[in-house]
Parts: C-alpha cells; sequence; structure tokens
C-alpha cells in the first residue's frame, strides 16, 4: 500500500516522499537558497535535486543509477567508491553545501546493511571534506546503529556546529536521522 507521503508527492509532481524530508531540514536549517553552490550524492531518484533546482541553487547530482535529467541541472552517474570517478567529483570545484541521502543497496541482513551504510557514511563526508568551502555545511542521512556515535564524533571533528535531525516525514519506525553540520573548519 501507497504511503500518504508517496500519494502527495507523486500528485504534486516530485519523484520520491524524501523530499519532505529535506523540506523540513530546510526549514529549520535554511541552508538552501538561491545562488548556493550544492552537491547531492545518492541523487536518485532526484526529488532533492528538484527541490534545490525549485529554491535557484546551483546543484549538481551524483548517483550510481541514472537519474532523469531535470533543466539544466548537471547530474552524474558515478561510483562515489571508484578512486577515479571520486576525482570527476573533486575536479567540480568547491560548492557550499554537499548533501547525502546515501543509501545501500539493501541485503536484509542488519548487520551487513549497517556497515554498507556507515562506510557510505563515511564516503560522504570524506568527500565533503575534499570539496566544501571554508564555513561549508554537510548534511548527511544516518541510521542509528553502533558506528553512529563515532561517525558524529568524527563529523564534529571538521565543523563549527553539528545537530542531529529527525524529520516527521521519515517512515514510522525508521532508524534513520540526519547529521546537519555547520562551519566546515576546513
Amino acid at each position: 500500500m501507497m504511503n500518504v507521503l508517496t500519494r502527495r508527492a507523486r500528485s504534486e509532481g516530485y519523484r520520491a516522499r524524501s523530499i519532505y524530508k529535506l523540506d523540513e531540514i530546510n526549514k529549520k536549517y535554511n541552508l538552501i537558497k538561491k545562488k548556493v553552490r550544492i552537491l547531492d550524492l545518492g541523487s536518485y531518484p532526484g526529488s532533492w535535486l528538484q527541490y534545490c533546482f525549485e529554491r535557484e541553487a546551483n546543484v549538481i547530482g551524483v548517483d550510481i543509477r541514472e537519474v532523469k535529467t531535470l533543466g539544466n541541472v548537471q547530474v552524474l552517474r558515478l561510483d562515489i567508491m571508484n578512486k577515479d570517478e571520486l576525482k570527476i567529483i573533486y575536479d567540480l570545484g568547491k560548492f557550499d553545501l554537499v548533501l547525502s541521502d546515501l543509501s545501500p543497496k539493501l541485503t536484509g541482513i542488519k548487520d551487513v546493511d549497517m556497515q554498507k551504510s556507515s562506510l557510505l557514511d563515511k564516503k560522504a563526508l570524506e568527500i565533503a571534506c575534499n570539496v566544501l568551502r571554508k564555513k561549508g555545511s554537510f548534511i548527511c542521512k544516518v541510521f542509528q546503529n553502533s558506528n553512529e556515535v563515532e561517525f558524529e564524533r568524527l563529523v564534529k571533528n571538521k565543523f563549527e556546529q553539528v545537530k542531529l535531525f529527525k524529520p516527521q516525514a521519515s517512515k514510522k519506525g525508521s532508524s534513520e536521522f540526519y547529521i546537519i553540520a555547520r562551519d566546515y573548519k576546513n
């Protein structure tokens, strides 16, 4: 059965319900606005790209899967775990904000899935630290698990302000939350 937010997203022309999570985050932290340069990691199916595009941000999407085009938004089909493809991202220049809604292909084995998710979180942080301007921001989806406290500590070492936020639009019972990190120390 289709979730209420999924139906709402489709009826409003959005590609996924995750747009409402980003909307909640942005209403609280006001990081996505006109002319801000944004790198969106894990951009498939593209609802976060839509959100940024609507706010006239300069957004570039990256995903291992093909993302349907959207206006003049550049979307790169890359594997962030591949060093050669990672160089392409680093050559894009500096960004004001890095978004990460990365999620591994789930196996159904909780420990394996959490380990894969933690690896993606660390890779997103590594990318953010390589492409963010001084004082830039990072928003990263994280799942509650044994690695999450260590990851939060890593983020706090790199940013002046770090907050945890659980959007109401998250599915009931989901262990996901978002780390909102501001003022990259560079």
